[in-house]
């Protein structure tokens, strides 16, 4: 375990070397969260006179939505990191040394769930200082940072175990636009979900999505509901515990099939 737990931040800190040289692909991955922010956020300002938001400022409202759907890009997106690394032969160079196989895994999820976390500080600040209030503090930021955290462990896990079977960039990509915003959409990420149709409210129920912007948002208001919150950080845990045991099946089907 030790061994793993050491060759896991190897492989991180491998990653995170390649970040912190080319710091611009962060930079590019905070566009669209601040597009949403400050443009959507203002177009639709004034939505929130229908009711129900629990909050008069759809900026306040917003923001744990922006962030998950952040972390959701960047999981979603994981997968096309691991063939760009089996296009080139690292992945193969790797097999053949005495290094663990969870490791190579946990570490470009590691390298993920770090980058999300610095992204997603960025965007709280901004966040306030656009004018979004954050009464819910220090603990309820850490506990937005654990729902995006949890969200692209799990979203990166199932990326990287479909790129592992289908191995072409290309049907990634469809797959991932067709996926992308119905997950969002489908959740309160953006519209209180009872100014809903039923069915979308019926369906956000399930929908993981849902269970990080229903935990981050609760954490970050005046009021948090913790048994809410807590509740919904676990079901995003085994969620995410699940998605990493089949990205660990999925790697060992790719190296019986080479």
């Amino acid at each position: 375990m030790t061994a793993t737990l050491t060759q896991s931040w190897f492989m991180t800190t491998r990653l995170l070397r390649g970040t912190v040289r080319q710091p611009l692909f962060l930079a590019i991955g905070l566009v669209q969260p601040v597009v949403w922010l400050l443009i959507f956020g203002q177009l639709f300002g004034r939505v929130t006179e229908l009711g129900g938001f629990g909050t008069r400022s759809y900026l306040d409202y917003l923001t744990p939505g922006v962030l998950v759907m952040m972390a959701l890009t960047r999981g979603a997106w994981s997968g096309g990191d691991l063939l760009v690394e089996l296009d080139h032969g690292v992945l193969d160079r790797f097999l053949i040394s005495p290094v663990s196989r969870a490791a190579l895994i946990g570490g470009h999820l590691c390298h993920q769930a770090i980058a999300v976390m610095a992204q997603s500080l960025v965007v709280l600040l901004l966040a306030a200082l656009a004018g979004a209030r954050l009464p819910g503090g220090l603990p309820g930021m850490l506990a937005m940072l654990a729902a995006a955290t949890l969200v692209v462990l799990a979203v990166g896990s199932l990326s990287m175990a479909f790129s592992l079977v289908i191995r072409k960039p290309q049907t990634l990509t469809a797959t991932i636009q067709f996926v992308l915003l119905p997950l969002v959409f489908l959740s309160s990420a953006f519209i209180e979900q009872r100014l809903a149709a039923p069915w979308i409210a019926f369906v956000a129920r399930f929908n993981p999505i849902d269970w990080a912007v229903q935990a981050g948002r609760s954490a970050l208001s005046a009021a948090p509901d913790w048994g809410l919150v807590f509740t919904r950080l676990g079901w995003l845990f085994l969620l995410a515990a699940v998605c990493a045991a089949v990205t660990v099946r999925s790697f060992r089907a790719y190296q019986r099939s080479l």
